[in-house]
């Protein structure tokens, strides 16, 4: 609205003199409620002004002005006098400028750069050397700005830079060349100088006309010197030297050849020796042809752990780095690579964990970093408190990752362990022996068929591991050392069994409790001991209480009761955890997982250790920022759980309060035993009836006078018929438009069946209302009656979902009204009408009816409601994590025939509804049973995260709480609101609280974790040096000085956001 008036009485004009320029900031508000800033520039007219050339700075437009056209505005109505003009120009507002604001920034500049791009194809004029001045041939496209050097110059001053890449003047152009072309030689030892040791050998400038072929040994690519055969010229700077000893060394820069002249002194060290100490790692110790830099290693292991790229693709653009056009002429060490890659990992493990020879002892997970947060006796936590306090519970989340597949091997024997469970994968041979040691043995759910359960015995055959199961801490998502196991089959009891059992005995000594979160903890947990005293292969105190929890989303997809009993919402001292968090690490594993799917064994753990690793070293550096981001945030929302319960317990009376909190203390007290105490935490009222519960009633009571026994039978068959005939017809409607053979001939047998069932429930309503039928014909009474096809159409208001640009999913869409045939009615009292059933003495008819359709609404919105779950977590699960075009159509067509599921079950429902207001339903029936509309159907995937500030204030639609009846007594049910509700409010409160006291504990656990290690390494520093190590008493002093600092930092976090809080050091 602003911006309209503002344009009002100004006219544009462009720079024009005698105007003073002010900028006006305009905020607009769009349509989906968005506010926008932008600046307007406003030209103002001035008098007594003289001179164009004194005008105010600002008078030009501004740079950071957002005005599409750049233009000024003058408003004839806003003259400013002279006093106006001595006051200071007016400061522009700086706005944030976007990505488009800097493109087409550079879009003005792109002709520009492209002209200077092309220019330095060209050589300078004059074409001198810029250190002797000599003819320059050759240039240096790795140092900075390029410069221009003679042979001599090129040679001596790249001794410090042996793998630059180099370009030689052909008198038209640059074209790739190679320091060895210079005669350019690497001296190992006396730091980069000839060995004075060394016999003079012949100079070796740059050969002309050698012919090379390719090598195909072992797949290579590399050059050997051969008589000419009828193959492709290879380019100068792709051949070795000639009549030399050369070394193909790898870097960063690409592929070299160079001349090594080693050390020849007597005391000497081995030739892989001297080329380790230049930091160049042989791909063999004796007699080595190829060598990787240190830093192509390292940032091979860069690459592979953020993006995920495999050795073959690594390798791939080391080749095309060393030449775009002829990539494949470059010698292939590809599995140079991978041999070198798994030792560097290897090195670098141990050198981070201060091994300094193998003689030290190891230990299972020694060389793995575990969580700065949880609490672990001796390091972070003083094992003399008293560890029974609720504070020091580890709280851990186990699942399995089906992503990390393992293909057979095909030599198993053959094999060579770096570190095995020395990481976070499990020691090879002992789980072996555990696996065939254990039998599994399968045990019925009686939650819901999960997936982890049912097909935890299906077996790939061309597959050794089928995934991985592994244990992390829920609250900061750091992988336990030595716990993640191999799936041989599905994810079954046993291979988590091990897992948790090795996670457990991970520096918990002393701690007593332990909150444990798993997707199938309902079934996973009841044999648990039994399982663990049986097995000599397993290890769980019997002191230690585990108390089982399900994570926030997955909850959802089990029984009702599993809510109050496994959620974390009603764990005492889970704090604020969703017990999901176990699903982002998977993310971040699954971009290494499919690159070891055919890598051997050793190969592959090493990979996923390192992978895992880096995660938990992430973790740790950002820990304090979490931290304190949680803290923030919890302290916030303490402070509106708190006002929350408050509101609603001053509405309590003190009865009340005194036996719900008995009933909440008792439920927590006893869940340990008994998981059913915490039924408390639902609805204790009954629930709504089925269609078969009304049935059953009506059978079993008596039958009155006049009433033909089988009435209750008879009119449950017709509403089956209904409801089949509907089914039938959006079935119909919902098939493709040349549907095949087969599912025609499929829909035509179900309605001949129909006809059929139609016909023997037309004759037997002859018996049950003959009254009715009396002096009327056939055909009369379906005149009266209601269309079904109507019904039927109004419940496809549901279509199927989209997903919009900011990632939500809203499957509420526009209507598409079903066009079917008609269905004839049925010869219901409901189609016949109330008044001439009363009329015909048929009232017990009308009242049997209008039972059996209540029971039947009721089960047709409880097969809404599920349909609408599923099609969330379709969604969620299914459509969102398809990746390929194949998975993506089966994905749509689960979601499609959910759609349809909910159509049918929508239509179902209006009819029952239809039928209720024709029997004469009274208005709580009908308040109680409303209408359906199309947002109802709306269903978003947001709704699983229950502990979602969005989700707890929004309102569900009324059908998703119709299991309790209204026909409870106003004070029963008033009651049993106010009990529920005040029972979950105190626990959001309680957790919160919970969640702020342990935030406050966390960060003190993680400041002694980083003085624990910065002391740990000052003693080997100490010891290091004792011992004449100077190199590993730098690199621990160089630790120490890591760990400490990352200590202050966190303490000055600490001070700068919690200045009234008990201090860091109590």
């Amino acid at each position: 609205m602003a911006r309209r008036n503002l344009r009002k009485g100004m006219t544009m004009i462009g720079p024009t003199p005698g105007l003073r320029v002010k900028q006006l900031e305009v905020r607009t508000r769009k349509d989906s409620g968005r506010n926008r800033s932008r600046l307007v520039e406003v030209a103002i007219k001035q008098s007594n002004v003289t001179s164009p050339m004194r005008s105010s700075p600002l008078s030009t437009p501004s740079k950071h002005s957002r005005s599409p056209s750049k233009q000024h505005f003058w408003s004839v109505d806003d003259e400013t006098n002279v006093a106006d003009m001595a006051q200071p120009p007016i400061d522009p507002i700086r706005l944030p400028r976007t990505m488009n604001d800097y493109i087409r920034e550079w879009l003005r500049h792109k002709e520009d750069l492209l002209r200077i791009l092309l220019e330095m194809e060209a050589a300078p004029s004059p074409r001198n050397c810029t250190k002797c001045g000599k003819d320059g041939v050759y240039r240096c496209t790795d140092c900075m700005h390029q410069p221009l050097f003679c042979t001599d110059c090129c040679r001596i001053l790249h001794e410090a830079h042996p793998f630059h890449r180099i370009q030689q003047w052909t008198g038209e152009f640059f074209e790739d060349s190679a320091l060895h072309m210079t005669g350019f030689q690497l001296y190992l030892g006396h730091n980069g100088a000839p060995c004075p040791s060394a016999s003079p050998g012949p100079e070796h400038g740059p050969s002309e006309g050698q012919r090379y072929k390719m090598d195909t040994r072992a797949g290579g690519m590399g050059m050997v010197e051969e008589e000419w055969e009828d193959i492709d010229e290879v380019p100068l700077h792709l051949r070795p030297p000639a009549n030399s000893k050369y070394l193909t060394i790898i870097d960063v820069t690409g592929v070299h050849f160079v001349r090594v002249q080693p050390c020849q002194c007597l005391d000497a060290d081995s030739y892989h020796r001297q080329l380790f100490q230049a930091k160049l790692c042989a791909s063999t110790f004796e007699k080595p042809s190829t060598a990787f830099t240190f830093a192509v290693l390292d940032d091979f292991l860069r690459e592979n752990l953020e993006c995920g790229t495999s050795g073959m693709n690594y390798y791939s653009k080391l080749r095309r780095v060393t030449s775009n056009v002829f990539p494949h002429l470059v010698p292939n060490r590809y599995r140079e690579l991978l041999r070198l890659a798994r030792q560097w990992r290897v090195l670098k493990l141990l050198k981070w964990n201060g091994f300094q020879d193998e003689t030290e002892r190891s230990s299972p997970g020694d060389l793995a970093l575990f969580c700065a947060a949880c609490p672990q006796p001796g390091i972070n936590v003083d094992p003399e408190v008293d560890l029974d306090d609720w504070k020091y519970t580890r709280t851990v989340v186990m699942d399995g990752n089906f992503k990390a597949e393992h293909m057979h091997e095909k030599r198993p024997d053959d094999q060579v362990w770096l570190m095995d469970g020395r990481g976070f994968m499990v020691a090879h041979p002992p789980y072996q022996e555990y696996l065939q040691a254990t039998p599994h043995i399968t045990e019925k759910s009686a939650c819901h068929n999960h997936r982890a359960i049912s097909q935890a015995n299906v077996s790939r055959g061309k597959l050794s591991a089928t995934g991985i199961g592994a244990t992390a801490c829920a609250r900061h998502g750091c992988f336990y050392p030595h716990s993640v196991v191999d799936f041989q089959k599905g994810e079954r009891q046993l291979n988590m069994d091990y897992s948790l059992s090795n996670a457990l005995g991970y520096n918990m000594t002393g701690i007593k409790n332990v909150l444990c979160f798993y997707d199938i903890n309902c079934s996973y947990m009841k044999n648990l001991r039994k399982r663990v005293n049986n097995s000599p292969f397993l290890h769980i105190p019997s002191s230690l209480q585990i108390v089982p929890g399900i994570g926030i989303w997955h909850v959802h997809g089990h029984k009702q009761e599993c809510y109050a009993r496994y959620a974390p919402l009603f764990l005492r001292g889970s704090g604020w955890v969703d017990g999901e968090i176990i699903e982002t690490l998977w993310s971040i594993l699954n971009i290494v997982s499919a690159s070891t799917r055919g890598m051997s064994s050793p190969h592959r753990q090493e990979l996923l250790d390192f992978q895992m690793n880096d995660s938990n070293f992430m973790k740790m550096i950002r820990i304090v920022d979490s931290l304190s981001r949680k803290l923030k945030a919890a302290r916030a929302s303490v402070a509106m759980a708190r006002d929350a319960f408050t509101k609603l317990d001053e509405a309590v009376s003190s009865e009340n309060r005194q036996v719900w909190s008995i009933q909440e203390e008792s439920a927590l007290g006893g869940r340990v035993r008994d998981v059913s105490v915490m039924d408390i935490f639902e609805i204790q009222l009954k629930k709504a009836p089925t269609v078969r519960a009304v049935e059953l009633e009506l059978l079993e009571a008596p039958s009155q006078r006049g009433t033909r026994q089988g009435a209750a039978s008879w009119i449950t068959r017709g509403l089956g018929i209904e409801e089949s005939e509907i089914t039938l017809a959006i079935t119909r409607k919902d098939s493709s438009k040349y549907p095949s053979e087969t599912k025609r001939l499929a829909m035509a047998r179900r309605a001949d069946r129909l006809a059929v069932d139609r016909s023997r429930f037309i004759a037997d309503s002859q018996i049950y209302l003959a009254p009715l039928h009396q002096g009327t014909d056939a055909d009369d009474y379906s005149s009266g009656m209601t269309d079904v096809a109507h019904h039927m159409s109004a419940g496809d208001d549901v279509v199927s979902g989209e997903e919009d640009s900011e990632g939500s999913m809203d499957e509420a869409a526009d209507a598409v009204p079903l066009k079917m045939t008609k269905i004839a009615p049925l010869p219901l009292p409901s189609n016949f009408g109330i008044e001439r059933c009363r009329a015909a003495g048929a009232d017990e008819l009308v009242e049997m009816e209008l039972k059996l359709r209540i029971g039947q609404a009721n089960d047709a919105l409880h097969g809404l409601r599920i349909a609408l779950a599923d099609k969330a977590v379709a969604f969620r699960g299914v459509v969102r994590q398809a990746t390929s075009y194949s998975m993506r159509t089966r994905a749509w067509q689960m979601v499609n025939s959910i759609d349809s599921s909910v159509r049918q079950q929508a239509a179902i429902y209006k009819r029952c509804r239809e039928a209720m207001i024709a029997l004469g339903a009274d208005t709580d029936t009908l308040t109680r049973f409303q209408q359906l509309h199309k947002s109802h159907m709306a269903v978003h995937t947001a709704a699983f995260s229950q502990n979602a500030h969005d989700h707890r204030s929004s309102n569900l639609p009324w059908f998703w709480c119709m299991d309790i009846p209204r026909t409870t007594s106003s004070k029963n049910w008033l009651t049993e609101f106010y009990r529920i509700h005040w029972l979950r409010a105190k626990a959001v409160k309680d957790r919160w609280e919970e969640e702020e006291d342990l935030l406050v504990s966390e960060f003190h656990w993680t400041m002694n974790f980083f003085k624990f290690r910065a002391k740990k390494w000052n003693k080997k520093c100490v010891s290091f040096k004792a011992a004449g190590l100077h190199g590993a008493a730098c690199y621990a002093a160089r630790q120490k000085a890591v760990y400490d600092r990352l200590a202050e930092q966190g303490a000055s976090k600490w001070l700068n956001m919690s200045p009234e809080i008990l201090p860091l050091n109590q």
